[in-house]
């Protein structure tokens, strides 16, 4: 074991990897406990009715923010990986596409708004937000850093990002600001963002800003690859986020803030399976080129290990919602104890949908599980429409749960090519106790 230690801190191609993926994890868990901890701060100063309507405006924003990525995020990395010499080109290209996307979406807004029941005062906060979608522009650089695999730049422009903003709404929450001053941050943040991105490429990159051209052939090629992730980014989005439009349309905004107050507790524990899911793959992956045995073995074993850590975190924030809720918030979102229990229902559904996407990839079942997804959105809106204006955020949370058991579990069922790990699901769960490291 310490040979092989030994053998893999002098490889440099293993050296590089495991340093860019620790600079990512590392940033990943900062910014969850910063986050929920200023979030929560947020919350608490606001209350219900204003965090509710700046959830809302955000959740509005992203229905339609996918248009403004175009898909192209995974695209262009991968042109970058295998054409470094195209660097400029598609960089460039790429930078104006997103711009174009960036402006597409402000115009999509001002007239979706028509179609709501948002005041002037909702609007100002929804296109403030929207704006900050231009400075999303200037993540191509992400997309060069993560193809040279140089991931500490990315860290270092989201923390200086993180912590600005941070500062930012500690210091407005101490000087009493309006509701509109926090939407003001998120502009700011992608202003900060942007700037702190085009600072680390410029000075570890050849790359200067002349170099940003748009090449027409370039874009079409990227669009032709990219429209998929569209589509896919679009239905995954409108799952995440469709619940507080609802909610805010057919309720009102205070039950919104109870509503995200809620999902940000659970959303918080999301980066856990994701981290698994990269650390593990690769062995699960390699694992099927060996042996079919093997392979079922560690999906097995990566199941138990996600319903594991499901109930690690669900049993107490089951048990005791109410009081965290109380704790975190104050007693003015005392009503969120029963929703926050209730959203723990979610939390297996999140940790087994990303465990099953490992043996999606694998499979390369990518189309049937954009269908799943779509299939699990529509039931979605359809059970909200219905239920929201039945029992609230209870009916939102409800329809959601539905709807990932159909995305993850039922139409798996009745496809032959996934009906075994849908066994291999159940089964997990029943001897989750039968965890075996050595297998996983």
């Amino acid at each position: 074991m310490v040979s092989i230690i030994k053998f893999l801190k002098n490889h440099q191609g293993f050296m590089k990897y495991f340093k860019n993926t620790s600079w990512l994890f590392a940033e990943k868990i900062l910014r969850m406990v910063v986050g929920l901890l200023v979030g929560v701060w947020v919350a608490r100063y606001l209350g219900p009715e204003k965090f509710g309507l700046l959830s809302y405006a955000l959740s509005f924003v992203g229905l339609f923010s996918i248009v403004a990525t175009f898909g192209l995020d995974e695209i262009v990395v991968r042109e970058l990986v295998k054409v470094e010499n195209r660097r400029d080109e598609l960089i460039g290209t790429a930078f104006w596409l997103k711009l174009f996307g960036a402006f597409v979406v402000l115009l999509a807004l001002a007239f979706a708004v028509n179609f709501t029941s948002n005041d002037d005062n909702s609007n100002i906060l929804v296109f403030i937000i929207a704006s900050a979608l231009i400075f999303q522009s200037f993540n191509v650089v992400d997309f060069y850093f993560q193809s040279k695999v140089m991931g500490k730049f990315i860290v270092y422009a989201n923390l200086i990002s993180l912590f600005t903003s941070s500062i930012v709404k500690i210091t407005l929450i101490l000087n009493d600001a309006s509701l509109i001053a926090f939407a003001w941050v998120v502009l700011f943040d992608g202003f900060i963002l942007a700037c702190g991105f085009i600072y680390f490429f410029l000075k570890h990159s050849t790359f200067r800003i002349k170099n940003l051209i748009f090449y027409k052939s370039t874009a079409i090629y990227l669009l032709k690859d990219s429209w998929p992730l569209i589509f896919s980014g679009a239905v995954l989005m409108i799952q995440a986020r469709i619940d507080q439009v609802m909610i805010k349309e057919m309720i009102n905004s205070t039950e919104v803030g109870y509503y995200s107050a809620a999902i940000r507790l659970i959303e918080a524990f999301g980066f856990i399976p994701v981290m698994l899911k990269t650390s593990l793959y690769p062995s699960i992956l390699n694992s099927r080129k060996d042996s079919i045995e093997l392979y079922q073995n560690r999906l097995l074993n990566f199941y138990r290990l996600n319903f594991i850590l499901f109930l690690a975190v669900a049993i107490p924030l089951f048990l005791f919602s109410e009081q965290i809720v109380i704790l975190l918030y104050g007693i003015e979102y005392q009503s969120v104890g029963i929703l926050l229990s209730l959203m723990v229902i979610r939390l297996f559904f999140a940790n087994m949908g990303v465990a099953r996407g490992a043996y999606i990839i694998s499979e390369n079942l990518m189309i049937f599980s954009l269908i799943t997804m779509t299939l699990g959105t529509i039931t979605n809106v359809v059970l909200n429409y219905f239920w929201i204006p039945l029992y609230a955020s209870k009916g939102a949370i409800i329809a959601t749960i539905i709807s990932f058991s159909v995305s993850i579990f039922v139409v798996d069922i009745f496809y032959s090519k996934t009906r075994h790990n849908v066994i291999l699901q159940v089964k997990s769960i029943i001897t989750f106790y039968k965890l075996n490291i050595n297998k996983s």
